[in-house]
């Protein structure tokens, strides 16, 4: 197959050699049949990681190694049921490392399989949107500005069509597509101009292919190794932990040698002295930090993905938490995207229609009398032209209309579906000779129609402001006027009324064309244009975004809203949703195009509405908010939206009506299009923050604690107070689960009331720090205590003595962790609000109790039963740390 040049075979023999049809597709059993014998059309991945090596690789952390380190020394010095003590928890620990690792590979494939590029494929002679991977010889697909080319094809039809084939060719200027045979050879890629080729986008215009080769046979599979060279993204909040994680591991060595030389200068052995500097080193590394923090940021996208936000680059979780403007575009975002057209204007007539979304029927009104719209001669030419201009097809699929393509085309189509008009009746009549594609600069669209009796003309549709100033005749009732001043000022009237109710207008123009003229370029097609009329679309607010608006004001998150409609439209709807509220501005795409970027800043912080905009305005948008200090979200569906979205702090796209060109650049895909649902990825982005806050909280102070134990007892030439293993158990078990649960803690109340995070702020900011250090004391302290009471009351019993200490220090620090779950104070929130952490404190009492009271267990951690009058005096102790500092908070927060 990969020997046939299809570049020089025309249409007819391409689908005899390959047994499919331009014009029908492949049947699905036929595509089913070579999907079977062909496989997937995907690359072929790497190598992976088998689950052993994943195993073993869990062990190379340095943290690790130092207790790898510390069992050898226990070994060596004689205590052999520590060190297979430590060995056996560095393995369990492996083990739920590597349980979580292929937790997110898996998370990780089941998001590439969700961002998966889709694509419309003619099947059974009707389009259908796919997934590329199923995509297979012989497929006919169709592609537009914006998408990614799905495999290697054929072009057969193509208008005004460009493809940016970088990937390949390392060339960012686009290629000009033909559909025509090529017989002059190819040199390379970038000299194929009737194929398109797997990965490469679509910059400009559109086109249908027939598909020729897939997965590892296309030109990209040819040097997909170069795909697997991706190293795994690290957000800068895991780099600075990670680099944390090495601070307390030098503080744990450095610890180590002072205490065996101070103990070993005070005439203590030097085997006590190592046994205790092994004690202070494990004390002194959190263990389970780096996998928690993993955990977090895992669990956090997969609740993200329930809300329909797909996080792309994992930075962007801690980015969402410091956002202070969302750049929001308004049709489809903060409006329903169920356009329905009400109302057609001609020469100085409204006519209103009924019926709403996707309803086929609807009644025609004007001066509130029926009327039968094909008896209204420029009503229906308004409408007819609507639909030939037009890409969007109508389905019925269960009893419901359907439309596939643009909404604003599937409005026009429907208004004329209610006057009894279908595409497929007028192509009866029409011949659609030569298209220009929509253009976001442009602003329109045009096609060139021959009729049933051979006369030609262009239909033009587009922003009225811009048509506008491209007529020079318009159409008044049945008569052809030369447009003057008056009449421009007319239609302009007619246009600001529309767009005082709220409704999006489509101006539609004409120009007859002698029958052999050849029109090359649109602006020679877009130029002295018959005015014909309007027709006026509504499009409603989405009843969740005025309230989502509310609740970032209240967050301290400004929201714009961007727009190519007219200024008054834009103002309406901005009103109704709360974003424009009577003191701020509505700049136009005109003053912005007059603007710099220093410009803009001036005036930025006090504009909320952006209308008629280009995609080429939102960079100078982001450029100038950032400038100003701002952290910009930014939305976008479109190719030109790309610059913008990839420039934002957040770069968010459209899952349901973004291009893959939009989705590439993003950060962020909102699976529903919907404002709320950046809302909401917000909330769950400064969630996720605060959850990594609180368990770095529990944890250090947890570790301080433990540190101070050690350290104030050797200062004082006591025994020590707990044993290695002891510690390592509550580090990695008693800390672990609770810490873990901490990750899925609800947002506390008020997480949407605070401003936003500044992005230099380091993670012990807003008094962490202190917590840790006065927490991490107080609880260093009462275990100490509660030691030494017991050790005086039985100086002989030193292992009972360090089991009332252990159990103090596991008590403390799961009480503890109750307080970490808010900013103030422990009595600020329900104790048995996370049920996750409720649980896992349980477990970790029981794991304890088991630990002091099973046989067999008491050898390997050095444990005795404790006495009942002892419980007591560690429940004291263990509650002061928590209880003491919620006291203080209180009498404060009284005052």
């Amino acid at each position: 197959m990969q020997d046939l040049k299809f570049r020089e075979m025309k249409t007819e023999e391409i689908e005899q050699a390959l047994h499919t049809s331009k014009e029908f597709g492949l049947n699905e059993k036929e595509a089913q049949n070579r999907l079977r014998k062909n496989g997937y059309n995907e690359l072929q991945e790497g190598e992976k990681q088998s689950a052993l090596l994943l195993f073993f690789s869990q062990f190379k952390d340095f943290m690790v190694l130092v207790l790898l380190a510390a069992t050898l020394i226990s070994g060596l010095l004689g205590e052999y049921v520590d060190a297979i003590a430590i060995i056996a928890i560095v393995i369990v620990n492996g083990f739920l490392g590597f349980f979580q690792e292929r937790k997110a590979e898996k998370s990780l494939e089941a998001l590439k399989e969700m961002a998966a590029p889709q694509v419309q494929a003619l099947r059974d002679g009707s389009w259908r949107k796919i997934p590329s991977k199923e995509l297979v010889v012989g497929d006919v697909i169709r592609f537009a500005a914006g998408d990614r080319i799905g495999a290697d094809v054929r072009i057969v039809y193509a208008s005004s069509l460009e493809i940016e084939e970088s990937a390949l060719t390392g060339e960012s200027v686009p290629v000009i597509k033909y559909a025509a045979p090529n017989y002059h050879g190819a040199e390379s890629i970038g000299d194929e101009e009737n194929m398109a080729f797997m990965g490469t986008m679509v910059t400009r215009g559109n086109g249908e292919g027939i598909v020729v080769s897939t997965g590892m046979d296309t030109a990209m599979g040819k040097i997909a190794d170069l795909l697997q060279s991706a190293k795994p993204l690290i957000t800068p909040l895991q780099h600075r932990l990670e680099q944390l994680g090495k601070i307390l591991i030098t503080t744990a060595l450095l610890l180590t040698l002072l205490v065996v030389v101070i103990g070993v200068f005070q005439g203590n052995d030097l085997y006590t002295m190592v046994l205790a500097g092994v004690s202070l080193a494990v004390a002194a590394i959190p263990e389970g930090l780096p996998a928690i923090v993993t955990v977090a940021l895992s669990l956090g996208v997969q609740r993200m993905i329930k809300k329909n936000a797909i996080v792309r680059k994992l930075p962007a979780v801690e980015t969402l938490g410091c956002a202070s403007v969302i750049c929001s575009d308004k049709t489809g975002t903060m409006t329903q995207n169920k356009m329905t057209v009400t109302h057609v204007w001609n020469g100085g007539t409204l006519w209103n229609i009924t019926g709403s979304g996707m309803d086929r029927t609807g009644r025609f009104y004007k001066d509130e009398s029926e009327v039968d719209p094909n008896q209204q001669k420029a009503l229906k030419q308004i409408l007819t032209f609507g639909l030939l201009c037009n890409h969007a097809e109508i389905n019925e699929k269960e009893g419901q209309i359907v439309v596939d393509g643009d909404p604003t085309e599937g409005a026009l189509a429907i208004a004329a579906l209610k006057a009894g008009l279908t595409k497929e009746q007028l192509l009866e009549k029409f011949t659609i000779m030569k298209e220009f594609p929509f253009d976001s600069s442009r602003k329109m669209m045009s096609v060139i129609v021959k009729d049933e009796n051979g006369r030609q003309f262009v239909i033009t549709k587009g922003a009225p402001d811009v048509l506008i100033a491209k007529t020079e005749a318009v159409l008044w009732g049945e008569k052809n006027l030369y447009m003057n001043g008056e009449l421009r000022s007319k239609i302009q009237s007619s246009i600001d009324s529309l767009a005082e109710k709220a409704l999006r207008t489509i101006a539609i123009a004409y120009k007859p064309i002698p029958s052999n003229t050849i029109i090359l370029h649109e602006h020679e097609a877009e130029s002295n244009l018959t005015f014909i009329g309007l027709q006026g679309m509504i499009d409603p607010p989405r009843p969740e975004v005025k309230e989502a608006v509310k609740e970032c004001r209240e967050a301290g998150i400004k929201t714009i809203m961007i727009t190519g409609d007219h200024a008054i439209t834009a103002k309406a709807i901005a009103t109704q949703l709360g974003i424009f509220r009577g003191k701020e501005k509505v700049l136009e795409g005109k003053d912005l195009s007059d603007m710099d970027v220093k410009e803009l800043e001036d005036v930025v912080d006090h504009v909320a509405v952006f209308a008629r905009v280009s995609p080429e305005h939102k960079l100078k948008i982001v450029k100038a908010l950032q400038n100003k200090g701002h952290i910009v979200a930014m939305t976008g569906d479109g190719v030109n939206d790309a610059p913008a979205i990839k420039s934002a702090d957040i770069g968010i796209a459209m899952g349901i009506s973004g291009t893959d060109v939009a989705k590439e650049a993003s950060s962020l895909v909102l699976m529903d299009d919907n404002f709320a649902t950046i809302k909401s990825a917000i909330k769950e982005g400064r969630n996720i923050y605060e959850n990594i806050r609180k368990f770095i909280r529990y944890l250090l102070a947890s570790n301080v604690g433990e540190i101070l134990v050690m350290f104030f007892a050797m200062i004082l030439a006591l025994p020590l107070p707990l044993v290695p293993i002891q510690i390592l158990w509550v580090n990695l078990v008693t800390d672990g689960l609770p810490a873990m649960a901490l990750g899925l803690d609800q947002p506390e109340e008020n997480v949407m009331k605070r401003n936003p995070r500044h992005p230099k702020e380091g993670v012990f900011a807003r008094g962490l720090g202190w917590k840790i250090i006065s927490r991490g004391f107080l609880i260093g302290a009462a275990t100490l205590l509660a030691f030494i009471i017991v050790y005086k009351q039985h100086p002989d019993q030193l292992i009972y003595a360090q089991t009332v200490a252990f159990a103090t220090l596991v008590l403390a620090q799961l009480i503890h962790v109750f307080d970490c779950r808010s900013e103030r104070s422990i009595f600020s929130r329900n104790p048995f609000g996370n049920k996750y952490l409720v649980w896992s404190v349980l477990s970790s009492l029981i794991l304890m109790i088991i630990v002091i009271y099973y046989p067999p267990l008491q050898t390997v951690f050095h444990t005795v039963p404790i006495a009942l009058r002892d419980w007591l005096l560690v429940i004291g102790m263990a509650s002061i740390p928590t209880f003491l500092l919620a006291g203080t908070f209180l009498a404060r927060k009284s005052k």
